[in-house]
């Protein structure tokens, strides 16, 4: 029996990691073991994630299999998001520029600021007195 052709991608968003597995399919997409909709029980969410695929219309063409990490479910969602895009480019390399346009090939660098010593927080300070 041929084996089928798998790609391979990983995407991050602020502390999240998603890394997939594309094969061709029926649009079967399981996270951590867990149906899509039982994982991501929002539409916003869903939406995120399926935001490549339909830019793509190829929303049932192909099954995924997400292994997702750290975060949360909007940084997961995120994560995922870009490993899609980036494993569609590897499919068909003509998706770039409907990708691109849509921002979905860029990383979001946005990271929780750290915290400063002698403060309570990373921009908070302690409440001045004068007296």
């Amino acid at each position: 029996m041929p084996q089928a052709e798998e790609f391979i991608a990983s995407g991050r968003r602020k502390t999240a990691v998603a890394s997939i597995r594309m094969t061709a399919g029926s649009g079967k997409i399981d996270i951590n073991g867990r149906s899509f909709e039982d994982y991501f029980p929002t539409a916003p969410l869903q939406n995120v994630v399926l935001q490549p695929l339909q830019t793509a219309k190829a929303v049932n063409a192909y099954d995924l299999f997400i292994h997702a990490s750290g975060g949360g479910p909007m940084g997961q969602a995120g994560a995922a998001q870009l490993a899609i895009a980036r494993a569609l480019l590897q499919v068909d390399g003509n998706l770039r520029g409907a990708l691109k346009a849509e921002g979905m090939l860029r990383r979001d660098p946005r990271m929780k600021e750290r915290k400063k010593s002698g403060h309570p927080g990373a921009r908070k300070r302690f409440q001045f007195s004068k007296r």
